[in-house]
């Protein structure tokens, strides 16, 4: 199951953060790509993660 991360800016950013790093781990080789896919504004994302102390580490490709 895919969750709809074209609606992430409703989403818990805990359970955001989860799907996320899912989709990385599993499809996609980059948060460009990934935002790409969904049509996400790769920017909002990381802000809204923020908020919620995450950071987006490209290296490692996921959000700790």
């Amino acid at each position: 199951m895919t969750l709809p991360l074209n609606k992430y800016a409703l989403m818990d950013p805990y359970i955001l953060v989860s799907a996320v790093n899912m989709a990385l781990r599993d499809e996609y080789s980059s948060l460009d790509d990934l935002c790409k896919a969904f049509e996400i504004d790769e920017k909002d994302l990381c802000k809204k993660l923020k908020k919620a102390g995450f950071k987006y580490n490209q290296e490692q490709n996921q959000f700790k």
